[in-house]
């Protein structure tokens, strides 16, 4: 039981789960409960954001990514990501290099430093990844990613008419 006198949450949740909001709220449960873990450990053993390793590890799959490239891969407010690839630099884990084309673009690099660390995130992570999957299949995880890549590629994720 939550509460005294209140439902109990697994019965909380079928209820929310059968609401006309489902397939919202099943998203919105499943990210925000991973994000408490994740979050809470990253900053826990890395004193940074868990949108710093994020942003480490778009560094680290596309070097020379500028500042505003990352918020593509992991929509979060800019002011946010410039904070946090300011942290990551502050820490020697990103260099910043002035792009040859573009004055003031700031091109990010990871550093030795921040790859090494980033290695140990990913190893963190992937567990986590298989600790949250673990009750789908190979074939349900696949097509949990097919349905995933399906609304992220719709326009209307990122923007509504509604709101």
């Amino acid at each position: 039981m939550i509460n005294e006198g209140s439902k109990p949450a697994t019965e909380m949740l079928d209820q929310m789960f059968g609401s006309e909001l489902r397939y919202l709220l099943a998203v919105s449960y499943i990210v925000l409960s991973n994000n408490q873990v994740t979050s809470r450990h990253i900053e826990r053993e890395y004193q940074m954001p868990v949108h710093g390793w994020s942003a480490l590890y778009a560094i680290t799959s596309f070097p020379g990514l500028r500042s505003k490239d990352i918020q593509h891969l992991f929509p979060r407010p800019q002011n946010s990501i410039s904070r946090v690839v300011r942290l990551l630099v502050d820490r020697d884990l990103v260099r910043e290099e002035v792009s040859k084309t573009d004055a003031r673009a700031k091109l990010l690099y990871a550093t030795p430093k921040g790859t090494e660390l980033l290695a140990e995130i990913k190893a963190k992570v992937l567990s986590r990844q298989n600790e949250m999957l673990g009750s789908l299949t190979d074939s349900e995880r696949e097509d949990f990613l097919k349905l995933c890549r399906k609304i992220a590629a719709d326009p209307s994720l990122h923007r509504s008419e509604t709101m």
